[in-house]
């Protein structure tokens, strides 16, 4: 489990040490972020150590920036999509699409957890202000569940 947290957090792990890009973090400061005993923290970092497949994952895991809550400071507007079913291919080409054809440039696409077929969401910041006629085609896309303005 806290493995998990770890690596929702983008925690990455090499020589014994924890941490976030090129920033070592502590045990402690970990142990806060995910409500634990910083000893647990330390337990799951050796652990990692020790197993030669958990240390190939961990070693290979990044943080990345997440436009969506900044968008409109940087002139950007940002959407969550809900997929009806998110095993279905082919929902973020064809919201690229529309979005596309409107002359909409995107600055970043994420999918969330996409392991997670249940939880899973799509993230996208466009320059400007996504008018209300794409929203609504975009809504209209095969398997969108609903769209939400950030």
């Amino acid at each position: 489990m806290v493995a998990t947290l770890m690596l929702k957090l983008g925690i990455s792990v090499k020589d014994g040490n924890a941490y976030c890009g090129p920033v070592e973090q502590s045990d402690t400061s970990i142990a806060r972020a995910i409500h634990v005993d910083r000893r647990v923290v330390r337990s799951t970092i050796n652990r990692i150590m020790q197993v030669p497949e958990l240390l190939s994952l961990f070693s290979r895991v990044q943080s990345m920036l997440l436009l969506c809550d900044a968008a409109q400071e940087i002139g950007c507007s940002a959407i969550e999509v809900i997929p009806t079913d998110a095993s279905v291919p082919g929902i973020m080409a064809g919201i690229m699409n529309v979005l596309s054809n409107a002359g909409i440039n995107i600055r970043q696409a994420v999918v969330s957890d996409p392991q997670n077929i249940t939880g899973s969401h799509l993230i996208i910041v466009a320059d400007g202000i996504i008018p209300g006629d794409v929203m609504t085609a975009v809504r209209g896309c095969r398997g969108v569940a609903s769209v939400i303005i950030k």
